[in-house]
């Protein structure tokens, strides 16, 4: 018996809730949008929470200014290390910026896709009157 002799087990596939005959959908009819909800909506819209308006914002800025203690020392290596500190705090801070613009990115892109199905189900731009 070769494998394309092999019974089968169970009723045939022909896609979800489709019987045998049936002409095959559009591929947007089959993609349905779930509706947004917090932990899916888009990264620009949310509101920041505390813990991560800290991560922004606070650490950075206390790590800058350990940096510049420590430069008010006056000696080299004080000197040395509060500018790799100040270097740190900027560094989290920029690492925390480029993630947000690419979130934003992101957020754009899924517009952009809402817009398209919007244009393909009735035949021009959301924002058309």
């Amino acid at each position: 018996m070769s494998s394309n002799d092999a019974p089968r087990h169970g009723p045939p596939r022909h896609g979800p809730g489709r019987r045998p005959g049936a002409p095959p959908r559009p591929l947007r009819e089959l993609r349905r949008p779930e509706p947004a909800t917090p932990s899916t909506a888009p990264v620009a819209h949310q509101r920041a929470s505390l813990p991560l308006i800290g991560l922004r914002y606070v650490l950075p800025a206390v790590v800058v200014l350990a940096g510049l203690v420590a430069m008010a020392f006056g000696t080299d290596v004080s000197l040395e290390g509060g500018a790799g500190l100040v270097s740190a705090g900027l560094a989290i801070w920029f690492i925390n910026w480029l993630f947000r613009i690419g979130a934003a990115g992101d957020a754009e892109r899924d517009d952009e896709e809402r817009a398209r199905e919007y244009f393909d189900r009735h035949g021009r731009w959301p924002d058309e009157s």
